[in-house]
């Protein structure tokens, strides 16, 4: 099992995101497979965690950006899995609509254009931190477990 709690929650996000934007019935079909697939994934892994099937050593995968910190600061990832997951679903949104702009760059005015491409790059170290996070924080709840 190469996927991770996080990482699983992250493509639901992605895959709701989707739906909302699309008005095409075959997607729609497609996408709503993909999100049943994915959170029946979503619970396989945890009760294979639970039952001790996942090493907890395999349930993280941090993302070890590298980056530079200064003036790249991005928002504090806190709190238990709901407001984990909550932030996580919110950068996506976030990034999705940054990227819209991206698809059509040619038309962001040139002053603009860093400012894009910056915030891109922070929105994505806050997903990545939100994934680790809701990693670390089902492998303690799995860790103190036992």
């Amino acid at each position: 099992m190469a996927e991770t709690l996080g990482m699983l929650c992250d493509k639901l996000t992605i895959v709701k995101l989707k739906e909302y934007h699309t008005t095409d019935n075959d997607r729609l079909q497609s996408l709503a497979t993909q999100a049943s697939q994915l959170q029946e994934e979503i619970d396989e892994y945890i009760a294979a965690a639970v039952s001790g099937e996942i090493d907890p050593a395999r349930m993280t995968f941090a993302s070890n950006k590298v980056f530079k910190a200064e003036g790249n600061e991005i928002a504090a990832v806190e709190g238990h899995f709901g407001s984990v997951f909550y932030q996580l679903a919110d950068v996506n949104c976030r990034l999705w609509h940054e990227q819209e702009k991206v698809y059509a760059f040619h038309q962001v005015p040139a002053a603009e254009k860093d400012l894009v491409v910056n915030l891109l790059a922070k929105l994505n170290l806050e997903r990545n931190k939100c994934i680790d996070a809701i990693n670390e924080q089902f492998k303690q709840l799995i860790v103190n477990k036992k």
